[in-house]
């Protein structure tokens, strides 16, 4: 079953991990090769910051495109992974040892279809 996994961050978890850049990317490499070697990895990328992206909404007909994410809070999605694992109970475990799971979030959503 496949998974995605969403990388949230945050300033203040943007500004830890740039505090450790080294030990975070060696964990995240670490974390990357295992998947790697055990097949899990389906695929995933990260993401430029939220002052990058847009938000498009269509009411009566008519596109309404606005700058950056359609937020509230200061989280913001960095980026995904899509694991191709056992069950959930797989995919929130890799979700729990991604660096982001400690400093903000990950979500783990189950991929029901995949689009052609």
């Amino acid at each position: 079953m496949k998974y995605m996994l969403m990388i949230y961050t945050n300033p203040a978890a943007q500004e830890a991990i740039a505090g450790g850049v080294d030990e975070v990317m060696a964990e995240v490499d670490a974390l990357m090769k295992e998947l790697r070697e055990s097949g899990e990895l389906a695929g995933g990328m990260a993401l430029d910051g939220p002052a990058a992206a847009r938000t498009v909404k269509v009411r009566d007909g008519a596109p309404a495109i606005t700058d950056g994410p359609f937020l509230e809070a200061k989280e913001h999605l960095a980026g995904y992974l899509i694991v191709d694992c056992a069950d959930a109970e797989r995919a929130t475990e890799i979700a729990a040892r991604w660096p982001d799971a400690r400093l903000c979030a990950m979500e783990v959503w189950p991929v029901i279809d995949e689009l052609a």
